[in-house]
């Protein structure tokens, strides 16, 4: 019998969610379980890379009902898994919140909540509640949120005395951030200054202030990071679809 047929058959959804486990752990690896290790995660989780998730995801789409079994149990795989397949539609502000008091670490509330929020039509003011907790990762969340929101939506969809009260804020406050959300908020920096084209040279001199504040970064700072797209032509980019 086909994992597709196990999981749309007549079967209980608790059988499913351990089907599901189980797929999930045959494809895990030892480095990829290092790596979500480094990035904040802890145990249970079993190492499978996200893009293998795919197949499995793929027959169990916009099922929220599983997305909800596999959130709750707590595996770092099942919970990604979960982000990947819920029906955003059907979630509320209240669900969002659930899910990101659930969310235990940055990586989990950034790449799992934040960009689930982002397909919502209320993204934008739940991502501010999120931005303004005293929780790091939540707080994370919601500025990451926003760097999806971005990335992704029209320019007309953002009102722009918004994003540039962001972006004011951020060379007050960043210092004194936690460091997760210290690295959410340079990416909403970015993001402003590569794909929200009305703020464009307001992000740019928003990130120069930064260098100025913060630490050498390991890889590139905001500032290089937006005139490297300036290079490549890309300011303006949209991506296509916000989650995988």
């Amino acid at each position: 019998m086909s994992f597709a047929t196990l999981i749309t058959g007549k079967k209980c959804m608790t059988a499913s969610v351990d089907h599901i486990l189980v797929a999930l752990a045959a494809l895990a690896t030892p480095r990829m379980k290092k790596y979500y290790l480094a990035q904040g995660v802890h145990e249970p989780v079993y190492g499978a890379p996200t893009g293998a998730m795919k197949p499995i995801a793929r027959p169990i789409n916009g099922n929220q009902p599983i997305a909800e079994a596999l959130y709750a149990t707590g595996v770092f795989d099942a919970m990604y898994l979960a982000g990947m397949i819920c029906d955003v539609e059907s979630m509320t502000p209240a669900d969002f919140r659930r899910w990101m008091d659930q969310a235990y670490c940055a990586f989990i509330a950034e790449a799992v909540v934040a960009v689930s929020l982002a397909e919502t039509a209320f993204a934008q003011p739940l991502a501010a509640e999120f931005m303004a907790s005293p929780t790091e990762a939540i707080a994370a969340g919601g500025w990451s949120c926003y760097e999806w929101l971005l990335g992704a939506r029209p320019d007309h969809e953002f009102i722009p005395a918004t994003i540039q009260a962001l972006l004011d804020v951020v060379p007050g406050i960043i210092a004194s951030q936690p460091r997760a959300v210290q690295s959410a908020m340079q990416r909403v920096v970015v993001a402003v200054g590569v794909s929200y084209r009305p703020l464009h040279e307001a992000a740019l001199h928003t990130a120069t202030q930064l260098q100025a504040i913060l630490p050498k970064p390991v890889n590139q700072s905001p500032a290089t990071a937006i005139e490297r797209a300036v290079v490549a032509g890309r300011i303006g980019f949209k991506r296509r679809h916000v989650r995988c």
